[in-house]
């Protein structure tokens, strides 16, 4: 597998890979995470631009998606019900999401390993009905830290992984 940062080319992909993800997301119990159109493509075009999303590619196919940056990001100024780890800098994994066919064959933590490489204080957040996101966290070591809230009020639980 390898990673690259995502450019204009690989919008229809990774529109198609996020679709997916959607609909994964409602046949595994979490129908409200990203609800129909999340993330909008003029978001995806702004993190493409901004060089902070990433696909991850095997034998010239898309197999994910995902957003690192090393960087505060705002909503993790405030956590309840528990602590960062640290106040160290950090780098941020957000709307990693695999290919329907990529299920299984380790994406998750390969685009893991890829920022941790990076950056070895990792911060992340996901909904409280994401299981297969939040099994994959725990297996890799990423620790439960407390609930953070998004711009726009809704609550997610968030974990962080140092070295």
């Amino acid at each position: 597998m390898e990673i690259k940062r995502a450019t204009m080319a690989d919008i229809a992909c990774i529109e198609d890979i996020y679709r997916g993800a959607r609909e994964f997301m409602r046949m595994s119990g979490n129908a409200s995470q990203w609800g129909d159109n999340y993330p909008s493509r003029e978001l995806l075009l702004s993190d493409i631009n901004g060089g902070y999303l990433y696909t991850v590619s095997e034998n010239e196919g898309l197999l994910g998606v995902f957003y690192f940056r090393i960087g505060d990001d705002p909503t993790y100024l405030a956590i309840s019900g528990g602590a960062w780890k640290n106040d160290l800098p950090y780098g941020v994994i957000h709307r990693i999401a695999v290919s329907e066919n990529a299920h299984g064959k380790g994406v998750s933590r390969f685009c893991f390993d890829f920022a941790f490489e990076r950056c070895g204080n990792l911060k992340i957040d996901t909904h409280r009905d994401n299981a297969p996101m939040r099994r994959a966290l725990e297996k890799y070591g990423f620790e439960y830290c407390g609930v953070i809230n998004l711009e726009n009020g809704d609550e997610r639980i968030a974990f962080q992984k140092t070295k």
